[in-house]
């Protein structure tokens, strides 16, 4: 198997970077994973890379440096993941290309490839998912496949690592092809005028850029003021000017379309290999029923019932019980006690250690007994919804109510992303097109979606209290959600985009997936909150000596207990919760399961801190996508109405009589 290759193009240097490229969900970063070695999130929908991930892989000892880029419809930037692929490839002359390609969507995935034959790229194609292709009788032919774009073609079945280990020989071969798209006469004469004006040194081929600049990318302002000249660029605008006089129509629009029409032509004459097997009705009844407007409202119910059961009961209930009254109550904590009893003289020292406020008695059995096991339910769990496929099929049944708040179905993805992690789900906000959908979902976030470990904890709490409390829980967060996310949307200047969702087909999860998966985000909370969880420890050690705590607390005394009507020590946890928010819900919990406080204080103290100011980590990550102002403007609302929205429940629900 063979590139077709142009004449005068020298085959790359061997230590060339290699590019993944792709739609959304076709599998890039699970071969990033095989080719690295290194593990990067794998999920069944759309929008979980979007940052760049950087690793190595060797071919006959070779190395070569492996990017995995967000997924992109097109090369023609009209998204911020879009515009980071594209300027990836117009800045590494010299890479090579790997394509992730769904076998079962080539249609959309050969408009890329176009694309990047038009850069002069050397491109390997990883024709993968074939499995499923194969299933529904839609597996494209390769052979014929490769002659027609003149470039290497691989079947893969990227979780199972099936055809994977194929990619690096053939891309270290690869040169670019000599297959070309013509636009008619108008468009190849506008082309060679705009190639004409491209400079020497253009770091990928001029034809792409000609097509680029005549279908009226600016994203390329930056990198044509500054490698071209003025008059040149001028001469450029006129000749974008000229053709969108002659033909007549959205320069853009007709290049899409001459491309359609090239990959129909050659799809069709290409044959498609015979079924192998039949697609689970099951699962496609599923996947249907899923995301309908009657049934898809009771499967909702069940997952979450199921989840409530895992997480809430079996992670939060047996698994607690187990690490914090037995591994930690009955051994950790009172051997080391004993061993700081016998070895430290100073009760300073013993305090630190084992005392109210100690590093073992409190930080890791917090961490480690109570937080843990909820994180790892939840992660477990979490990722079997991940890889279902179940999530997007979630997003078209709340389509319409989001719609009500200024966003589409979407933006659900970024806030099922912060069951798991606030801070990387602000990141996921760049899968929406606007900035004002990326603000409210942002806000929304910050405010009332629990993190992982945080709502593992809560769900632990509400088990004790009954079901009133839960709904209760549940209504004040999903009244609030809505109501914050609706009068935003009229105060947010800025347009709203269309709901365009690519649906994956639905899956049973890979076992080896979800294994690597949760062992991955466990190891991420044990490396990113455990010190956090000290370092907070240490804050409350150093409060309680000094006497600040005590300030603190009667500082707070008005707020906490005169409207909240909470205990004293409830300061602590939402004083902490700054720091980490699950850390503040440990505490609650712990006092919970102490009997410090009352049902009612129980559902006052959860609504309070879920709706709390974001954590420490989350608020910098908003300060990096939004700006300093936003951010702040976010906390300043958001920590004033969590104690108001905690004040009117206590309220309500005294008035009303109501007992949980």
């Amino acid at each position: 198997m063979r590139c077709h290759e142009s004449d005068s193009t020298p085959v790359r240097a061997a230590s060339d970077k290699v590019i993944l490229v792709g739609n959304p969900n076709v599998g890039k970063s699970v071969v990033f994973g095989y080719l690295t070695g290194r593990y990067v999130t794998v999920s069944n929908y759309p929008g979980t890379t979007v940052e760049v991930t950087r690793g190595e892989a060797k071919e006959r000892d070779v190395a070569f440096e492996v990017i995995d880029t967000p997924g992109v419809y097109s090369l023609l930037p009209m998204s911020e993941d879009e515009r980071v692929t594209r300027d990836i490839l117009i800045t590494s002359p010299g890479a090579r290309v790997i394509q992730v390609c769904d076998a079962k969507n080539m249609r959309r995935s050969l408009m890329i490839t176009l694309q990047l034959t038009e850069m002069a790229v050397p491109v390997v194609l990883a024709v993968n998912m074939a499995d499923e292709a194969r299933e529904r009788g839609v597996m494209p032919k390769l052979d014929g496949l490769e002659k027609g774009v003149g470039i290497p073609a691989v079947a893969t079945v990227a979780v199972r690592k099936k055809g994977v280990d194929r990619l690096m020989g053939l891309v270290a071969q690869c040169r670019p092809t000599s297959v070309t798209v013509s636009y008619g006469e108008k468009f190849e004469d506008a082309i060679a005028r705009m190639e004409s004006l491209l400079p020497e040194s253009a770091p990928v081929g001029k034809r792409a850029l000609a097509l680029m600049l005549l279908c009226g990318d600016d994203s390329l302002s930056p990198w044509l003021a500054e490698n071209v000249r003025g008059e040149r660029i001028r001469e450029m605008n006129a000749v974008r000017n000229r053709l969108v006089e002659e033909v007549g129509e959205d320069v853009a629009y007709r290049v899409n379309q001459i491309r359609l029409q090239w990959i129909d032509a050659l799809l069709s004459g290409l044959g498609e290999e015979p079924a192998v097997g039949k697609a689970s009705i099951l699962a496609q009844k599923f996947g249907r029923h899923a995301m309908d407007p009657l049934y898809g409202l009771p499967i909702l119910i069940l997952v979450l019932f199921l989840a409530y059961e895992f997480v809430g009961a079996f992670g939060a209930g047996f698994l607690v019980d187990l690490l914090e009254d037995g591994l930690f109550g009955k051994w950790i904590v009172p051997g080391v006690t004993w061993v700081v009893e016998k070895t430290i003289p100073w009760s300073l020292g013993r305090d630190f250690l084992v005392g109210p406020y100690g590093m073992v008695s409190m930080a890791l059995s917090y961490a480690i007994a109570i937080v843990l096991p909820i994180v790892g339910t939840f992660f477990l769990g979490f990722g079997i919804l991940e890889d279902s496929g179940y999530l997007p099929r979630l997003a078209v049944m709340v389509d319409r109510i989001f719609k009500k708040i200024g966003c589409n179905g979407k933006a659900v993805l970024p806030m099922i992303l912060g069951l798991g992690c606030d801070t990387m789900a602000t990141l996921t906000t760049r899968i929406l097109e606007t900035r004002k959908e990326r603000i409210i979902v942002t806000l929304l976030l910050a405010l009332g979606i629990p993190c992982s470990a945080q709502l593992g904890v809560i769900l632990g709490m509400l088990g004790g209290v009954g079901t009133a409390a839960i709904l209760t829980w549940l209504a004040v967060l999903a009244g609030v959600i809505l109501l914050v996310g609706y009068l935003a949307s009229k105060v947010i200047p800025g347009e709203s985009s269309d709901f365009i969702l690519e649906i994956p087909p639905i899956r049973l999860p890979q076992l080896g997936n979800l294994t690597v998966k949760t062992m991955a985000r466990i190891e991420w909370y044990l490396r990113e909150a455990v010190p956090l969880f000290l370092l907070g420890t240490f804050i409350l050690f150093v409060a309680d000596r000094t006497g600040w705590l005590l300030w603190m607390q009667k500082m707070s005394e008005p707020i906490v207990v005169g409207a909240l009507d909470l205990p004293p020590k409830t300061a602590e946890a939402f004083l902490i919760g700054f720091l980490r928010r699950d850390y503040g819900a440990a505490g609650l919990f712990e006092m919970a399961r102490s009997g410090l406080l009352t049902h009612l204080q129980v559902v006052v103290s959860l609504v309070t801190i879920t709706l709390f100011i974001p954590c420490l980590a989350n608020l910098l990550v908003i300060v990096k996508e939004h700006g300093g102002k936003v951010a702040v403007g976010m906390a300043l609302f958001i920590f004033p109405f969590a104690i108001a929205v905690g004040a009117l429940l206590n309220m309500a629900v005294r008035k009303l009589g109501i007992s949980f």
